[in-house]
């Protein structure tokens, strides 16, 4: 039995020390993690107390072992992993930005393993047996057309047997390109919206939601540091038209000031009742986080997604309001560690949200 499956591509993660760019690294070395939207999210929902399986293909080597242990090491559930003979470990390099340079990230990860698999590799009722949610994004599918496939097959089958299908939109513009000719955004959306009818709970920033689906956010403008956020209701009115099984849709709202201080949000919208509630609050209206030392942003979307499912799923946070509260809270958390990985406890969440915000040492 597990809570939660989540299903994508992970990959190592390449980074050099502290704000160092990597031409002043190398030759040299990078700090080496393991990374992966997906991942991410499971390991934040594992150390958050869930029970979770993570689904993924890896070649048969050394650095599989190594990656596969780590993920069992942080509680996870790895037996449904696909090791094989085909393919490679994807590698990402990221430059954490500072001030007003902007963080850079470099992919390397063609013919990863988990691009090469056709939906025929997988066994995903068995993978999902006992489980409560499967998680996907918009990342897995952008590999390649076998990972698109897969990915439709995985909340297919999730929906065949009852669980809750979450995604990410998560629209990445340079990994669209497995079909020469086509346009990204077009790939992306016409890929995405044959997975989106199977979706229950969406989450989209307001860049994904005009990139792939083309709903603007009103006037924001997340470059110039602006955020609409009267605007993000009825973004995600529109998008509940088009896709009628979505039950939740949430965003982060990010204001990006510089890259070492954004303000940070979010907003959930319930569709059944048609009203959307936003955090942080205070006295009633919504007042963003200010993070002015960032420490690492990468993976911030990703804790934000696994702290709103935990909330979801858990009878503690029985409205709206706590749950978007706890995921915001999650993911402002993730911005004060290095790495992908949140590893931010759940009682550390509950404290953000209940406005214990000074860092003082706890002892």
């Amino acid at each position: 039995m597990c809570d939660f499956v989540t299903f994508g591509e992970i990959m190592m993660r390449m980074a050099p020390p502290g704000f160092l760019r990597l031409e002043q690294t190398l030759p040299g070395s990078l700090d080496v993690t393991f990374a992966g939207a997906e991942a991410n999210v499971a390991v934040s929902l594992s150390l958050l107390g869930a029970d979770v399986r993570f689904v993924t293909a890896l070649p048969d080597n050394v650095l599989s072992d190594a990656c596969q242990r780590t993920l069992r090491g942080l509680g996870i559930d790895t037996s449904h992993i696909l090791r094989t003979p085909q393919g490679r470990l994807g590698i990402y390099f990221v430059e954490s930005g500072a001030n007003q340079r902007p963080g850079r990230v470099t992919y390397d990860r063609s013919d990863s393993s988990i691009s090469l698999m056709t939906p025929d590799a997988w066994d995903f009722r068995s993978a999902l047996n006992g489980a409560r949610a499967l998680h996907v994004t918009g990342i897995t599918p952008a590999l390649s057309r076998a990972a698109a496939e897969s990915t439709l097959a995985a909340v297919r089958a999730a929906g065949d047997l009852g669980l809750q299908v979450s995604c990410d939109l998560n629209f990445r513009s340079r990994l669209w390109n497995w079909e020469p000719g086509t346009d990204r955004r077009t790939l992306a959306g016409r890929t995405m919206v044959e997975i989106l009818p199977h979706v229950d709970v969406l989450i989209a920033n307001e860049a994904d939601c005009g990139d792939v689906l083309g709903i603007h956010a009103g006037s924001s403008d997340v470059e110039a540091g602006r955020v609409d956020v009267s605007a993000y209701p009825d973004v995600a009115r529109q998008v509940a038209a088009r896709f009628p099984r979505l039950k939740i849709i949430a965003t982060t709202l990010r204001e990006s000031i510089s890259a070492s201080h954004n303000n940070w949000g979010a907003m959930l919208f319930d569709v059944e009742q048609d009203r959307a509630e936003f955090a942080p609050t205070a006295d009633g209206s919504f007042r963003p986080y200010e993070i002015r030392s960032i420490v690492d942003r990468v993976g911030g979307g990703d804790a934000f997604a696994a702290g709103l499912l935990f909330a979801l799923n858990h009878p503690d946070y029985d409205s709206p309001h706590k749950v978007i509260a706890f995921a915001a809270a999650a993911s402002c958390l993730a911005h004060s560690i290095p790495g992908d990985f949140n590893f931010s406890r759940r009682a550390e969440v509950d404290a953000l949200v209940q406005g214990q915000s000074s860092g003082r040492v706890v002892r």
